[in-house]
């Protein structure tokens, strides 16, 4: 009997990577549109992911696990620490971002082009990357050209790419969608803690919201290390937890911007012209 994976697989492989890349990049075009958004505070956001979620975090995970591998047997534990390296982490990167923007950037859209670049980005590289890759992967597989991918391949990358093949085949064709939601709901996630961490940030007194920002990302996250660790397994439950953390990050993050949204603020390059005129 000859396997295949089907077309409605590739179908929702496809929207997912349609709304991993394109749901970033619509957002961008329309704050910059709207709201004259700036272009570095999104690569601020890029920069931040990467430095500090991909490559420091990463490096953490390396080093606790290497040292301390009781905490994959131990699920509150791993948990635990999951969720709050993931906040730790992904939130320093907001507030020093922020920072140094101050210094430029004023209004609340720089934090939601920030927001905009680190969740884009996780997005793209999480979820578009591995979609376009699995859709590649499964129309070569499908048309018989199986060889074309594996013939470079070592021993140990031949065993993943024939699991990876093994899973499209077998596995619901609606779990492939699934990563495109969840990104919806993890953009709407990242552009609201940037906008609370923003006004940690950017307001007197209000500090607190950082630290504040971290406990909310590490609730927020709580479903998915428990994922994991197969404290939890089922897929509608992790992602209704995630909607459900999703909705009450936006409406914090609404909440902070009614009580604290700035006055109209001027240009920082006209700044010092507008001191003087007023003098």
């Amino acid at each position: 009997m000859e396997f295949s994976v089907s077309t409605l697989t590739i179908i929702f492989m496809a929207v997912s990577a349609l709304i991993s890349i394109g749901l970033p990049v619509a957002f961008f075009v329309y704050i910059f549109r709207k709201h004259k958004a700036k272009f570095l505070p999104m690569l601020a956001g890029i920069a931040g992911f990467v430095i500090f979620a991909l490559v420091l975090e990463s490096l953490l995970h390396m080093v606790v696990f290497g040292n301390f591998p009781v905490l994959t047997e131990k699920p509150f534990l791993y948990i635990l620490y999951g969720i709050f390296a993931a906040g730790i982490f992904e939130e320093t990167a907001r507030f020093i971002s922020f920072s140094i923007l101050k210094k430029k950037f004023k209004g609340v859209v720089t934090g939601l082009s920030y927001g905009i670049g680190h969740g884009g980005i996780e997005a793209i590289i999480i979820v578009g990357i591995a979609m376009i890759n699995g859709i590649i992967s499964s129309i070569v597989y499908n048309a018989g050209n199986l060889e074309s991918l594996t013939a470079n391949l070592d021993p140990e990358q031949l065993v993943q790419l024939y699991n990876q093949l093994g899973s499209f085949i077998v596995s619901p064709s609606y779990l492939f969608i699934i990563g495109g939601i969840e990104r919806i709901f993890a953009m709407s996630i990242h552009l609201s803690l940037s906008v609370v961490v923003f006004y940690s940030v950017y307001s007197k007194d209000k500090l607190w919201l950082y630290p504040a920002a971290i406990l909310l990302h590490a609730i927020i996250n709580i479903p998915a290390a428990a994922y994991q660790i197969g404290v939890l397994n089922n897929i509608f439950v992790i992602e209704g937890l995630t909607l459900i953390g999703a909705a009450l990050t936006v409406l914090a993050a609404l909440f902070v911007h009614s009580k604290l949204k700035e006055n109209p603020v001027i240009p920082a390059e006209n700044v010092q012209i507008a001191s003087l005129q007023q003098e």
